[in-house]
């Protein structure tokens, strides 16, 4: 597509009142109206015939084709052409699904390559993406143009790229902070014998050491061999872990710029990372409205892909919770005792009462754990200094919606249930701690 810039607009509409007042003075030189006329049409064949030619473009559009969801990534543009590219380089307008960017358009500007590079006749561009949320982000259409050599008209490419990116859950949180937290915590690393001296499941008798736990010494044993002897206990492997996501209304709000459930199941992905590594049975269970699939209980790390490929079937609802339909659909499931880590959100203990009697129920045969995210943005209200007389009126609301979660919070934590309330970017890293912490204390 050819078409006239501003400049050759401006410059035939500026010779039309010189022209005019030239005839009005001398009528004889009527002519040069149509010749201002002739010469811009000129110089527009000319800027059309001239410089690079939008026909000889061949789009070359590199990207991967599977991303984790708030994983940055990179998309490669270049636009290669079998005689000469613009110099100045090119304006782009790349229409993308909302998942990669606001208003579905990104806008820029294509380069061209330097002349030492392997194509020198092409325009290059670069652009770092990241995908706000799960599902398949199609890339439509690319737009390239750019001026002809005298400026007046406007060379323009439209390329139909038809490309795909499935945005499944982030692995990368599951594999960086998973290997982090090993490092960190060697009492769950690969030395077995750091295992001992922890936990509830008698391993042996030691002589006992300074720094040993007292209450661990065996007076019978100690008296029989005329030493002081300490029990060691290990840390409980085969334990069932099921990490319970709430899919509904709630958790679809963004928090910290990612929707909630997102930032749960990339949570969910670290902890099943990291229960794999310590032999414990990990299953994976999703609700909304309805309970969705609970998975088998997976105990080995290669199994950790088929975790993930249930993960990425967790959608999106604009529903609310049904939280006595899944908590008891989700006892029912469970035969033996089992640690459930249920990732939810909450905002009033009204909207909040039938989740505590299901969870008080489950708790008397279960381990249960709350994880939930800090709502900054109520955080940053309450603590905001006022300034007019609506400032003061949201603080006090964001002050009674934070005291309405504190009840919550503390009416599960007196039926037995563990509350965590962590950063959004720190859910992952918080919730293995936990879970660490559980079986350090070994009363799973």
């Amino acid at each position: 597509m050819i078409y006239p810039t501003r400049r050759a607009i401006f410059l035939l509409l500026a010779g039309a009142p010189a022209a005019l007042a030239l005839g009005l003075v001398r009528p004889e030189l009527w002519l040069v109206a149509p010749a201002w006329i002739g010469v811009i049409a000129a110089c527009l064949i000319l800027d059309i015939l001239f410089g690079a030619s939008p026909r000889r473009l061949a789009l070359d559009a590199r990207f991967p084709y599977q991303v984790g969801v708030g994983d940055p990534f990179e998309l490669t543009l270049a636009a290669r052409s079998s005689g000469t590219v613009p110099g100045g380089g090119a304006e782009l307008a790349l229409q993308v699904d909302e998942r990669l960017a606001e208003g579905g358009r990104i806008a820029g500007r294509m380069r061209a390559a330097d002349a030492g590079d392997a194509h020198p006749h092409t325009l290059v561009q670069t652009l770092p993406l990241a995908a706000a949320r799960r599902g398949e982000a199609r890339l439509e259409a690319l737009w390239v143009r750019w001026r002809g050599p005298l400026g007046l008209v406007w060379k323009q490419r439209r390329f139909g790229v038809g490309g795909a990116i499935s945005v499944v859950p982030s692995l990368r949180a599951a594999t960086e902070e998973g290997r982090r937290l090993f490092q960190r915590n060697s009492l769950f690393g690969l030395r077995q014998q750091r295992l001992r001296g922890e936990g509830s499941e008698y391993e042996a008798l030691a002589e006992y050491h300074p720094g040993m736990d007292r209450r661990a010494i065996d007076w019978t044993a100690s008296a029989r061999h005329v030493k002081l002897l300490a029990k060691e206990y290990r840390v409980e492997r085969d334990n069932r872990v099921v990490l319970a996501i709430d899919a509904g209304r709630t958790m679809a709000e963004p928090a910290g710029g990612m929707p909630r459930v997102d930032r749960a199941v990339s949570a969910a992905l670290l902890l099943a990372f990291v229960g794999l590594k310590l032999h414990d049975r990990i299953s994976l269970f999703s609700f909304a409205a309805q309970p969705h699939a609970l998975t088998p209980a997976y105990m080995h790390t290669q199994d950790f892909p088929a975790l993930q490929r249930a993960a990425a079937r967790i959608d999106y609802a604009h529903v609310e919770s049904n939280f006595t339909l899944a908590l008891a659909a989700l006892g029912a499931r469970l035969d033996r005792r089992s640690l459930i880590i249920l990732f939810t959100e909450f905002t009033d203990a009204t909207s909040a009462d039938l989740m505590i009697r299901a969870a008080g129920r489950l708790v008397k045969k279960h381990r249960l754990l709350f994880v939930v995210i800090e709502d900054e943005e109520l955080e940053s209200e309450e603590r905001r200094r006022p300034h007019a007389p609506a400032d003061v009126t949201r603080a006090n609301v964001a002050a009674a919606m934070l005291r309405e979660r504190r009840l919550v919070i503390a009416r599960l934590q007196r039926l037995g249930v563990d509350v965590i309330e962590v950063p959004a970017d720190a859910m992952g890293a918080s919730a293995v701690e936990a879970y660490l912490g559980i079986k350090r204390a070994g009363n799973l």
